[in-house]
């Protein structure tokens, strides 16, 4: 596993970045970065929670990742765990793939200074999947930003 990091300052108070981030009907714009055909999760953002981050592939079946809220400290801290991969909407914690997740951890981190709110976002991936999120994570950033300070 390789951890990457990236960062925004964002124009917003960081509980407005936060509920921004994490709301479900905002969180489907901003992860599109992710995947152009959509993504939303299943379940809730509560600590120990399950929660299921899916969209469909070419085919439009939901693939995905299974993971469980590991942490959450509204508007400070949100960790995420990854354990395992969702194939044609089956859960996978087992095989040889899903092994690469597991333990994952995908983390935000919420700092405000000045009305503004710095976002950590700290991950951990294999070599393989490292370029594509380098690649989608600005893009997904800069989008999230653009909600949180243009939207009401």
């Amino acid at each position: 596993m390789q951890k990457l990091h990236f960062s925004t300052t964002i124009k917003a108070p960081k509980k407005k970045v936060y509920n921004t981030m994490l709301d479900d009907s905002t969180f489907r714009v901003w992860t599109r970065a992710f995947n152009p055909k959509g993504s939303w999760f299943e379940g809730d953002w509560n600590e120990g929670s399950k929660i299921r981050f899916v969209g469909p592939d070419d085919n439009g079946k939901l693939e995905g990742m299974v993971s469980r809220v590991r942490d959450n400290r509204p508007y400070e801290y949100v960790s995420i765990e990854h354990l395992g991969v969702i194939h044609d909407n089956k859960e996978d914690t087992t095989s040889p793939e899903a092994k690469k997740w597991s333990p994952a951890f995908e983390n935000y981190t919420f700092k405000e200074r000045n009305g503004a709110t710095e976002l950590l976002v700290d991950m951990d991936t294999d070599d393989e999947h490292k370029k594509m999120f380098e690649d989608m994570w600005p893009k997904a950033l800069e989008r999230l930003k653009e909600l949180a300070e243009h939207t009401a």
